[in-house]
């Protein structure tokens, strides 16, 4: 098995961003040290009042870091964009990781972020797959001639190459059967988002192993993104993480995904969604995940806006003597 940080970009309103950065590398430094094998970044725009900083420029950044660490997007939202724009960007990305650079992939959902693009929201799927095998194309052929229902390029290519053999890898969100279906068909894993819970999740991951099998293909591997938290008591560790979480999901609800209701208790909310314990709990979890639903890439999110550096620090040395 291998664990993978999430790296927080989102900080609340009045924080100063730039004291953020130093934490940040903090961080990353200390997932390296502790064995995390990879770097993982959200992606959104237009999300006043909470700050956040723009995935490319980070990724960019972070990668001087990394010290061999895999780093990709958790997810970037395609759609909107160009994906000329987009594979020129993750060729680049590719080159300056020694080809340890991942493509993490989705369609998105917020209606502010496709109008201020001038997309409408329901050609969000068929931009996605026509996006995707025209990135391809432009990985691995000199020059293109593309015209699509959405996208033309007429004999063109990009100009850097990427260093891995086919260009980075595409790891598709998704939750619908359809969007994870199609993550069989053309990406090379599911980038699982346990959003919704592990009930929810297992019946799909059924569908995608079967969906494989009908297409003949293989993951690269089996991925799922958690919110983690790994106190030095159990007994205290929903109350150490409650507050942070809890305004990252009230700001989610506010752009659309459902947040915790009032009436429900953080623990239930929490339950089979997060990961929140002492070490012996929290490896226990991860066996029970694993059994479930088989995967084996644990991306963590240890980090949320309001959250204190040191018990983050803690958690990412804790994760590291788990997965040891």
């Amino acid at each position: 098995m291998k664990v993978g940080l999430f790296i927080n970009t989102q900080f609340p309103e009045g924080n100063r961003v730039a004291d953020r950065i130093p934490e940040i590398i903090e961080q990353v430094r200390a997932a390296r040290d502790a064995g995390f094998s990879s770097l993982w970044f959200p992606h959104h725009w237009l999300t006043h009042p909470m700050q956040m900083l723009q995935i490319t420029p980070m990724m960019g950044f972070i990668a001087a870091h990394a010290g061999g660490m895999t780093i990709g997007p958790n997810i970037l939202i395609l759609p909107p964009q160009n994906p000329m724009h987009v594979a020129e960007e993750a060729a680049t990305l590719d080159v300056l990781t020694g080809g340890n650079y991942i493509l993490g992939v989705g369609q998105g959902y917020r209606e502010p972020e496709f109008d201020a693009f001038g997309i409408k929201l329901s050609e969000r799927a068929p931009r996605f797959t026509e996006s995707i095998g025209l990135m391809k194309r432009l990985w691995t052929e000199d020059r293109v001639t593309h015209k699509g229902r959405f996208y033309t390029i007429n004999d063109s290519g990009i100009g850097a190459k990427p260093i891995q053999a086919g260009g980075p890898p595409l790891y598709i969100a998704g939750h619908a059967e359809v969007a994870v279906r199609r993550a069989a068909r053309i990406g090379d894993a599911w980038l699982i988002v346990n959003s919704r819970g592990l009930g929810a999740v297992a019946p799909v991951m059924k569908t995608y192993r079967a969906a494989l099998t009908e297409y003949g293909r293989t993951a690269r591997e089996f991925p799922i993104t958690i919110e983690c938290y790994v106190g030095d008591r159990h007994a205290t560790a929903h109350e150490e993480c409650r507050g942070p979480l809890e305004y990252k999901y009230n700001a989610y609800a506010s752009w659309g995904l459902s947040g915790r209701k009032t009436e429900t208790t953080f623990e239930d909310f929490a339950r089979d969604k997060f990961i929140i314990g002492d070490k012996v709990s929290v490896k226990e979890e991860i066996a029970r995940y694993k059994e479930i639903l088989g995967v084996d890439h644990f991306i963590m999110r240890c980090n949320w806006p309001g959250l204190p550096q040191q018990q983050t620090l803690a958690t990412i040395k804790r994760l590291g003597e788990i997965f040891a």
